[in-house]
């Protein structure tokens, strides 16, 4: 098969498209015909080094197909079924996965970071991850949904228990994250204010649902939202940039909010007063992925059509290069989708 491997870590042009072996699923796993596949930052991180990574790698955490065969222990499934992918492995067996709480597993990774993933033509899985598509959701829209959609649910639902009336300030609107925080948050009734990078992407966030926007280059963002909520601020702060967003976003914040960060995409380092966090009763959480439990639970609301998908553009897999690049340079709104 054909897929995008990298046999160094560096820049887009370390990525090549090349011939390698067709996976062979085991007895309990599926067999999918790679027909989409999203681009996530964490593809730019693995490609530059992270530590784990074993060369030649396949990336890809994002996938949409079709089955292409089934192991004999799976009998749910038939070839030619329309599916998604789960962006995540897991034992199944331990106690945190026993539990429902599959995150906290000790052998969890995200698809595409620990083992090989969807930049090809074949992917092999166990079955727990394979979800088939409801509705008519095509490849691309399927393909921009499983880790983003996972990712701000359990931020916004399972980490700050979001409820009707919550101002939200969302950082980076225009990505993958981003926009479906704003779809959840006006799910929930609440108010939600996002940022972008210039006004176009600021009238597709309000578009998707955002009750205000600011320019986060342009702006600062606490006066900004001092001004749009005369002064009582935000109940939770959605945080995914890092660095150059941190000491805004803990400004934006009222007293006894929270500060939910699934990411650094512009540095893992923020320094802050210990005492602005104690006084003010501040509650910062780490969110990493999602249960199974919340990844059907929120593609519930994807395949009811509350929760819509957010195509940038499509790329040829063979230019996946160009796709890293227009992803590195930020130029996206939405998911950017490999097409074997």
């Amino acid at each position: 098969m054909k897929a995008v491997r990298f046999h160094e870590f560096g820049g887009p042009e370390v990525l090549k498209y090349e011939d390698v072996p067709d996976p062979r699923p085991r007895k309990d796993q599926v067999m999918v015909r790679v027909k989409a596949c999203a681009l996530n930052h964490l593809d730019l991180f693995i490609r530059r080094g992270l530590p784990g990574i074993k060369l030649p790698h396949i990336n890809g955490s994002d996938v949409s197909g079709i089955i292409a065969e089934v192991g004999e222990y799976v009998t749910d499934l038939k070839v030619g079924q329309r599916v998604l992918l789960a962006p995540h492995t897991f034992c199944g067996v331990c106690a945190a996965c026993s539990r429902g709480e599959q995150n906290f597993c000790p052998y969890y990774s995200v698809l595409g970071y620990l083992n090989d993933g969807g930049n090809a033509e074949f992917i092999s899985v166990p079955r727990a991850i394979v979800l088939p598509i409801q509705g008519e959701l095509t490849y691309d829209e399927a393909a921009a949904l499983p880790l983003a959609a996972l990712t701000a649910w359990h931020m916004l639902v399972g980490r700050c228990a979001i409820k009707p009336g919550d101002t939200v300030l969302v950082l980076g609107g225009g990505s993958g994250i981003g926009s479906m925080a704003i779809q959840i948050c006006k799910m929930f009734g609440a108010l939600c204010i996002a940022t972008a990078g210039d006004e176009n992407k600021m009238d597709q966030c309000r578009e998707l649902g955002a009750d205000h926007t600011i320019n986060h280059y342009q702006q600062k963002i606490s006066e900004e939202v001092k001004t749009i909520t005369n002064r009582a601020m935000c109940d939770v702060v959605f945080e995914h940039v890092g660095k150059a967003t941190w000491t805004e976003s803990m400004k934006s914040l009222k007293p006894g909010g929270k500060l939910v960060t699934c990411g650094a995409t512009t540095g893992p380092e923020a320094a802050f007063d210990i005492r602005f966090l104690f006084a003010r009763q501040l509650s910062f959480l780490g969110s990493f992925m999602g249960t199974q439990g919340e990844f059907h639970e929120v593609m519930k609301h994807v395949f009811s059509g509350k929760l819509k998908p957010v195509v940038d553009r499509s790329f040829p897999l063979r230019e996946a290069s160009a796709a890293h690049q227009r992803l590195e340079k930020g130029e996206q709104f939405g998911k950017v989708i490999l097409n074997p």
